[in-house]
């Protein structure tokens, strides 16, 4: 089983590795971890995750979908040159017109997979680029003007050129602060007041944001990879406590980074690279995660508890001696 390293947490990731699914990243299946004696294969991956949601009623196991955005324009200059994020210019960075192609692949999947039919909730970092992601990948169809229902996304928002997007017929999508990226000195990763966010996406949910303005980030202190991870862990626990079983999550690389690297230290090598590789722009990968401290003790809604009336349970042979003894 695959445990965090620090201080005892109640989850335990069950399958490390995943169907991933990214622009020029084709779904295919990766070395996974069962639950105990790590092997490396193929096989077992598929029968598990469908044990994994036929269980999801009890309460021991949820399914998570990460997804890092789509390509932003701060990801051009930055993959080349560290330095070109700390630039101004990349303040809130939106998608580029790569980016936009990317989530329409991702959106093409999700729905041809029928993956998007089983997802109870959309989780998203309060950030244009990865807003941009979860509502172009999740969100409705094209919207039309109706005086009934708002869009998920206005049209060209973030100076995209991209139409409304509607909030009908896909999961709610909720704004939380918890799984933003690596906090602080790069302008890119600052966000805009909730109240921006709310005009360019009147349909998601940013009721759990507690300040208009980022009190997070600051300019010149960075927020340490320890922070980061701890962050992401009481994220994961926060996760926990949602009744949804199966939960999408849009946010960044270095978050999913630092929060996955806690994991895997008890177990294989190959498997714990496994879970620290990095993230693709716009890749989805599938995470069962299991509560620890619920081993052993889910109630079955099937189990009878034997002995009604009560009385004596003896073997038969036990049964036919003590007629003998008395006979």
């Amino acid at each position: 089983m695959l445990t965090q390293s620090t201080s005892s947490p109640p989850l335990a990731i069950a399958i490390c590795s995943v169907l991933r699914y990214g622009y020029q990243c084709w779904p295919k299946l990766v070395p996974f971890a069962p639950l105990q004696n790590y092997s490396l294969g193929y096989s077992r991956f598929p029968s598990f995750l469908a044990f994994a949601r036929k269980t999801r009623h009890c309460g021991l196991i949820k399914q998570y979908i990460q997804v890092r955005h789509a390509q932003g324009i701060h990801n051009v200059d930055g993959d080349k040159n560290y330095k070109a994020y700390m630039s101004p210019e990349y303040f809130d960075a939106q998608i580029t017109p790569l980016g936009w192609q990317q989530v329409d692949n991702l959106r093409k999947h999700v729905h041809e997979s029928g993956l998007v039919k089983r997802i109870d909730l959309v989780i998203a970092s309060p950030l244009l680029r990865t807003l941009q992601t979860a509502v172009g990948v999740f969100g409705g169809e094209g919207y039309t003007d109706r005086m009934d229902v708002v869009p998920l996304m206005v049209a060209n928002a973030g100076n995209s050129g991209r139409a409304a997007i509607s909030s009908l017929n896909c999961p709610p999508i909720v704004a939380v602060e918890l799984c933003r990226e690596h906090l602080g000195v790069h302008p890119c990763d600052k966000r805009r007041n909730i109240s921006d966010y709310q005009f360019l996406f009147p349909a998601v949910d940013f009721s759990l944001i507690e300040s208009d303005e980022d009190t997070w980030w600051k300019a010149d202190i960075r927020e340490t990879k320890e922070e980061l991870a701890a962050r992401g862990l009481k994220f994961l626990n926060w996760l926990w406590t949602r009744e949804e079983k199966e939960i999408a999550i849009v946010t960044h690389s270095g978050f999913l980074f630092h929060t996955l690297s806690a994991f895997g230290n008890d177990c294989h090598p190959l498997v714990k690279k496994e879970i620290c590789k990095h993230f693709a722009n716009c890749e989805l990968r599938s995470m069962v995660i299991v509560d620890r401290n619920m081993i052993g003790f889910d109630p079955s809604t099937t189990n009878y508890p034997g002995k009604i009336p009560s009385g004596l349970d003896l073997p038969s042979d036990v049964v036919d001696a003590k007629d003998e003894e008395r006979t």
